[in-house]
């Protein structure tokens, strides 16, 4: 089967199991269904021999002795992904505490947006059949094998998520770009730590994210719902009413998501 009649298939297969509940939240992606195709922007998944593959593994291995440690407690963190949880990870970069409560028009930007960018990402999985790494190589993952066994490696799902949302956070906020886009990174490097997918992955689901979001930079309902998002976290930001994250917590956060990993 060729790579668009596949991806046409995938994307139709997710949209009708999610249209019971985009039907309750609103209107679903910016993008039509084949107006972009990230299986042309992707390079291929890595083969075990070529140097990309092999680079994966040594990676894998090389990360295992990071269990136990603080590294790895953040990465256990980040496996939640559900929008309060994103949200919450990525309230210290931004400087006040975040809920899809405190944001709705900002939740809205976001649960569009990633519709799209993790519609692209499921169909470059499933076209890739890739396997994870953990499936490879024995050694120890930060999550239940079972939630993840029955999905594929490339690209990563988790990092398409965060660096949709880093992304989108720093387009509303400029000023914490470099804190929200040093979150991001760390949020899909958090995959390589739990062992649940190889560092090409979380590449390659950061260019899948990116790439995504540039598609759909010239939809006018994604203008308007950008603009809304900045008017509202400019107001949560100026309001002396909003809390603050932990500043504890945040600098252990800070060091974290610096900690250079392999």
């Amino acid at each position: 089967m060729t790579r668009l009649p596949l991806l046409l298939a995938v994307t139709l297969a997710s949209l009708g199991a999610v249209a019971g509940a985009q039907q309750a939240l609103g209107p679903a992606g910016y993008l039509k269904p084949g107006a972009f195709d990230v299986l042309a922007i992707l390079p291929p998944a890595p083969k075990p021999t070529d140097p990309r593959g092999i680079a994966d593994r040594a990676i894998f291995k090389a990360t295992r002795a990071l269990q136990g440690s603080p590294r790895w407690a953040l990465a256990t963190n980040d496996v939640k992904s559900a929008p309060a949880d994103l949200f919450s990870d990525f309230s210290c970069a931004m400087g006040i505490v975040l809920t899809p409560e405190n944001a709705p028009r900002t939740a809205a930007l976001l649960r569009r947006a990633m519709f799209d960018t993790s519609r692209q990402t499921n169909g470059a999985k499933t076209f890739y059949k890739r396997q994870r790494p953990f499936l490879i190589d024995r050694g120890p993952i930060c999550q239940p094998a079972a939630e993840v066994a029955d999905s594929y490696d490339y690209p990563s799902g988790h990092t398409t998520a965060g660096w949709t949302m880093a992304t989108l956070l720093a387009e509303i906020a400029p000023d914490r770009a470099t804190a929200l886009l040093a979150r991001g990174r760390a949020y899909g490097e958090s995959r390589i730590v739990c062992g649940v997918h190889n560092a090409s992955a979380v590449e390659a689901g950061r260019l899948s994210a990116s790439s995504t979001l540039t598609a759909m930079q010239g939809d006018p309902a994604f203008t308007v719902d950008l603009a809304a998002a900045r008017q509202e976290i400019a107001a949560l930001r100026h309001d002396g009413g909003t809390a603050k994250p932990d500043a504890a917590l945040c600098t252990g956060e800070a060091a974290l998501v610096a900690q250079p990993l392999y």
